[in-house]
């Protein structure tokens, strides 16, 4: 009888061990599978983190200071003061063609 008991019970052990370590669900391929997306999504947030820190000092910035609101406008608006005068330097024509044009073309 108690050969039977330490039988089964020898049975079971193995059975769980196959689960555990080839089971799909809840084995260690998907442990170490999670483990790997929860690293990821870690790093994803503190890359995301550092972005909206960055933004949100744009925004202080924008909120609080004229001189960011000002540069904000002379870069994007081309915003020109009362008394100033504006230049525009256009360079010759294939002169920095190679340059130029990868610069073009790399940001958008």
């Amino acid at each position: 009888m108690l050969r039977w008991v330490a039988l089964i019970l020898l049975l079971v052990l193995i059975a769980l061990q196959m689960k555990l370590w080839s089971g799909s669900n809840g084995g260690v391929h998907e442990v170490e599978t999670l483990r790997a997306a929860v690293k990821k999504q870690g790093e994803d947030n503190d890359k995301l983190t550092q972005r909206n820190q960055a933004l949100g000092a744009d925004v202080n910035d924008l909120k609080t200071g004229e001189q960011a609101v000002e540069a904000r406008a002379r870069a994007e608006l081309g915003l020109i003061k009362p008394g100033e005068t504006f230049y525009q330097v256009v360079e010759k024509p294939g002169a920095n063609a190679a340059p130029a044009s990868a610069a073009s073309t790399g940001g958008h």
